[in-house]
Order: C-alpha cells, then sequence, then structure tokens
C-alpha cells in the first residue's frame, strides 16, 4: 500500500519571552510531518534552528522534496542516506517511527528496548535577563530538582550568585550558548564550581573550543552542544568536553540519535537529552530516548503558554511515557 506525506506549519505561543545569548522569541515555530498509508498515521515535529542555517520554508521545502520517496516506501534505514541531519529528516524519521509502530502494534518503547519506562525528571530553563530578573524566577521554580540557567555574557557572576542564593538546594547547569570567550572562560568557571554548578554547556562557540582542550577542569563537567550534531563529530571532542547533548533537531531523528548515544556511551561521555522549544510532539520520541541519560532537559512544553493536545503529562518536573495517541 503506497503512502502520502504531508508537511504543516504550527505555531505555539511561549509564556512570556524565552531569551537566550543570541536573542529572543515569543512563540515556537514548528513543522509537522504527517505520514499516512490508509490505515495508519505517523508523526513527527521539527523545530528549524537559524543558528544552523535553517528557516521554516528551507525545512519545509526539504521535508517536501522527499516526499516522492517516502511515498514509494523508503525506508527509515535509508533516509539516513537520502537526507542530511538537521530538523527536516528529524520530523520525517520520527514520523515513521510512529507509523510503524501504528502499523505494527509494537510500541516505539518496546522496539528501541525501553522497558519499564517511567517518569523522568527534567530540567526547569531560565531565560536570560538582570539578576534580579533571573533571581525571581529562580525563587518561583526553586522547589524544582534541576534549573537550566541561560547565560553567555561578558559579566556571568552577578546572575548566578542570585540563582544561588534563590535557588540554594537545585541542581543547577549552565547554558552559556557560545556566549563566553577564552578571555572569561576560567573566571565563570571559577564562579560555577564555587558555586556547585554541576554541568557548563557550550562555553565556547563551535569551531573556537579548542580552549577547552588546555584548562584545568575543576569539578564541573563541560557539555557539547552546537559543537556536536551527529555521531561523527563524537570522536574528536574527547579532549575538550565531558558531556554530549543529543537533540533530535541536530542528530535528524531517532534512528540517528541511538545511534550516538551507544557511541557516546562507548567513548565515556555523559548524556544529555535536551531540546529546541517546540510541543509534546517533539518531546515524545526523546523521552524515550532519555531513559537513562544523565541529565534531561525536555522542558519545551513547559515554556508553552499552550501545548497541542493529546500532550506529554508533566507533574512538576517529571515527565511521563508518550501515550501512544500522541507518538509512538
Amino acid at each position: 500500500m503506497g503512502r502520502n506525506l504531508e508537511a504543516t506549519i504550527e505555531t505555539f505561543p511561549i509564556a512570556g519571552t524565552f531569551t537566550i545569548s543570541r536573542g529572543s522569541k515569543t512563540e515556537a515555530e514548528v513543522i509537522v510531518c504527517t505520514i499516512t498509508d490508509g490505515a495508519h498515521s505517523g508523526r513527527g515535529e521539527c523545530v528549524p534552528y537559524k543558528r544552523y542555517g535553517e528557516s521554516l520554508e528551507g525545512v519545509l521545502a526539504d521535508i517536501q522534496a522527499i516526499a516522492r520517496k517516502i511515498e514509494d516506501c523508503l525506508s527509515r534505514e535509508d533516509l539516513q542516506r537520502a537526507m542530511k541531519p538537521g530538523a527536516a529528516r528529524n520530523a520525517v524519521d520520527c514520523a515513521l517511527w510512529d507509523l510503524e509502530a501504528k502499523r505494527s502494534g509494537l510500541s516505539v518503547s518496546e522496539s528501541i528496548g525501553v522497558t519499564g519506562a517511567r517518569p523522568l525528571a527534567t530540567a526547569f530553563t531560565l531565560s536570560l535577563g538582570e539578576p534580579e530578573t533571573m533571581a525571581a524566577e529562580a525563587t518561583k521554580n526553586a522547589h524544582r530538582p534541576l534549573l537550566k540557567v541561560k547565560l553567555g555574557t561578558d559579566n556571568d557572576e552577578a546572575r548566578l550568585r542570585a540563582i544561588r542564593h534563590a535557588a540554594p538546594n537545585a541542581k543547577l547547569i549552565v547554558d552559556a550558548n557560545e556566549g563566553w570567550t577564552e578571555e572569561n572562560l576560567a573566571h565563570h568557571m571559577a564562579i560555577a564550581a564555587e558555586l556547585g554548578v554541576s554541568l557548563i554547556e557550550q562555553p565556547l562557540p563551535a569551531g573556537r573550543d579548542h580552549a577547552l582542550a588546555g584548562i584545568a577542569r575543576p569539578p564541573v563537567s563541560i557539555c557539547a552542544d552546537e559543537s556536536v550534531h551527529a555521531t561523527k563529530d563524537l570522536a574528536a571532542l574527547r579532549d575538550r568536553y565531558d558531556a554530549v547533548n543529543i537533540k533530535l533537531d541536530k542528530t535528524g531523528g531517532l534512528t540517528e540519535a541511538l545511534a550516538m548515544k551507544a557511541e557516546a556511551k562507548r567513548l565515556g561521555f555523559q548524556i544529555m537529552v535536551g531540546c529546541m522549544v517546540g510541543s509534546s510532539l517533539a518531546m515524545a520520541p526523546a523521552v524515550l530516548l532519555a531513559h537513562d541519560a544523565d541529565y534531561v532537559d525536555l522542558d519545551g512544553p513547559l515554556l508553552l503558554a499552550r501545548d497541542r493536545v493529546p500532550a506529554l503529562r508533566y507533574e512538576g518536573s517529571l515527565i511521563y511515557p508518550p501515550e501512544a495517541a500522541l507518538w509512538g
């Protein structure tokens, strides 16, 4: 039986404004790919990211360009060679996983060997702002076990001290989003170590992170995000990073993400499973990927003013495995 592929742009308002070192936004713009075979449908969601040269229009065009091959029953394995890693392939790959599960009656969780799936504690992200603003947000969320703090300015010490004072018991991740420099790196890392930060994500720009190979490591792990996209990137990062952030929109879907996770573990990296700001449909496959990760950062829907229906179940910072009606 033949298949049909459709791709649509959807918009979800963000609760307030989401700010990182590269800018702010008030809505999440996503693309949903739906593949049907006449009896069953599978869906996947992606978030095009300007930092990686992606746009809504370009990603939509990439998905539409592969439609004929998908309709001619291109396999998920062949898809990895037919499309490059990135948001477009992610939407198609995850739609194929979902379709396979709906057709076979075997959940994705069972297919990838995730037995006894349980709720996971996700990080909750604090947007970049002035120290007092970030401290106020930290106070409101101090009950959460893990806070991810968006930094990346010339002087983040005041912000970090204010947040730690406001949330003295929370585990902290700092995400500099490539915003620090070789000149202020040692200072910021020392402050992070003093304040008990567990992980620093992408302190230096990708391609200019060679300085990480030569610094004295404080008791804070350093995680690659913008510097790592797919399995092929891992080996070159071993002298610079302790952890890698695996995002489906970077790997180009769950298929590559599973391979990347296995290789990262083999090489001794800690694993973070992260996300862009998207709906529950984008998070669902990542929840299964994250079942044994060291760090889970899948709070995208918690940052939205409204999510899709049906949605993932969140209880505080706990995120539950997806129901079949949503994905997988």
